[in-house]
């Protein structure tokens, strides 16, 4: 239980139900956008079905949930913070990715142009960018010993990451204590990219 935070359950593919939805529930002040599908095909075998949907939720999703909470901030003239929730497969390729690593970069470069024309209205914007994270889709995707191993591996700290290092980054890119970070990608991946 969180006082002041209402859930809302929304269809993001539904355009105009989440409109409708956030506009009644505004103004806002920060927003983390943190819905994402992986669907793990390899490059020859990605379907149509499944880029539509990981572009739908992965980049289409967080680009208008995005517009309609900083209208609202601008409309108030209230500053902000914004954090999309991307991932390390946003700069390093990984087998069977192919669309989830493309949806992510995306995502990416999003959230700097969002960084630049949201500056001037006070509307900070930047990503956290974490290895695998131990969620319900985390321990879907990397539970055969196998898989793990390699990635783990790769990563000098030795292990994935858990929901609250992820929650602690953000908080911090939504706070006051990063007032002047806006357009960068805070890396939450134990070292994955150096190695």
């Amino acid at each position: 239980q969180c006082p002041g935070v209402e859930l809302l359950c929304l269809d993001l593919a539904d355009w105009d139900a989440v409109e409708a939805a956030l506009g009644a529930a505004g103004p806002f002040e920060l927003l983390v956008n943190n819905a994402a599908v992986a669907e793990l095909q390899p490059f020859l075998e990605v379907t149509r079905e499944a880029l539509g949907r990981s572009l739908d939720v992965n980049f289409g999703a967080v680009l208008h949930v995005s517009q309609i909470v900083a209208r609202q901030m601008i409309a108030q003239g209230l500053p902000g913070a914004i954090v999309n929730v991307s991932s390390q497969a946003s700069q390093r390729a990984l087998r069977d990715h192919a669309v989830y690593c493309s949806t992510k970069s995306a995502l990416d470069m999003l959230s700097k142009v969002m960084a630049l024309e949201l500056g001037p209205h006070k509307i900070r914007v930047n990503t956290v960018n974490p290895t695998v994270v131990m969620t319900d889709m985390g321990r879907l995707n990397w539970t055969d010993p196998q898989k793990s191993a390699a990635m783990i591996n790769r990563i000098p700290l030795g292990k994935f990451a858990e929901v609250d290092d992820v929650v602690n980054s953000i908080l911090f890119l939504l706070s006051d204590k990063s007032a002047m970070t806006t357009g960068s990608s805070l890396m939450v991946d134990g070292g994955f990219l150096v190695s």
